[in-house]
């Protein structure tokens, strides 16, 4: 089976959103356009001006019910969407106190209060000290789901960016150090992705329900789930467009 692209996803608010994307333009050493863009600090936590540590920002990891926000980007503004919060519009460069107040209510007692909203740098606000780009591989979800007794597993309880069907399971992790043309763009693989207890959280409900890490470990002796990687190569792609290994 020929290797395709099958969805694109971008989180324009770190931690806070998910949105399908119907194309993109990626260019070199720049993350999804829009992806990571924004990021809600916890309070006690300093905004740099640069990249930060995911530690500092509110998570899915510790807040589970933010898995279940789907995010809309608008001319003007995003849009939020939450199974037990209203909706909510705002924009993003003058607005950062509306999110954190209807946040607020999704984020467990006992923990750092949501701050202020941040713009990350141009290199983007990902989980490493890079610009990446997420790529996972679809049927290793379905072999994951299968080791859970699931029927299927959302894709966006691991906030990736491309995923590709048409690989065999796991074959991402053989790919460290190779690049491959997704479309017009060509990404280097740089690493694998150690998960986190986000991924327990159902994306519709917010509530944990699946135990991803303890199956990653007793299956496959690790917990990682997808690689990272950097565009070497900016390019025009789509879901459909075929995924190649370079020599």
């Amino acid at each position: 089976m020929t290797a395709r692209l099958a969805a694109i996803w971008r989180h324009p608010v770190k931690g806070i959103g998910a949105e399908a994307l119907g194309g993109a333009a990626l260019a070199p050493d720049r993350p999804v356009p829009g992806d990571r863009a924004w990021a809600l600090l916890r309070e006690g936590v300093a905004a740099t001006g640069g990249w930060q540590s995911c530690s500092g920002f509110l998570r899915g990891a510790n807040g589970p019910s933010l898995m279940a926000v789907t995010a809309r980007t608008l001319p003007d503004g995003l849009e939020l969407t939450h199974p037990d919060r209203p909706l909510l519009r705002f924009d993003p460069e003058t607005e950062g106190a509306r999110l954190a107040d209807w946040v607020a209510p999704l984020w467990p007692d006992g923990l750092p209060r949501p701050a202020g909203l941040v713009r990350a740098p141009e290199a983007g606000m990902t989980d490493m000290d890079y610009p990446s780009v997420s790529v996972l591989n679809t049927a290793s979800l379905d072999a994951l789901a299968r080791a859970l007794d699931l029927p299927a597993l959302d894709q966006r309880r691991f906030r990736g960016n491309l995923w590709v069907e048409g690989w065999d399971a796991w074959a991402e992790f053989d790919l460290l150090g190779r690049r491959i043309a997704v479309g017009d763009a060509v990404l280097e693989i740089v690493e694998r992705n150690t998960r986190c207890l986000a991924t327990h959280a159902n994306p519709d409900t917010g509530e944990r329900d699946a135990n991803i890490l303890p199956t990653l470990s007793a299956q496959w002796g690790h917990r990682d789930f997808g690689v990272y990687a950097r565009v070497v190569q900016g390019g025009d792609i789509a879901p459909g467009v075929h995924v190649t290994l370079l020599p």
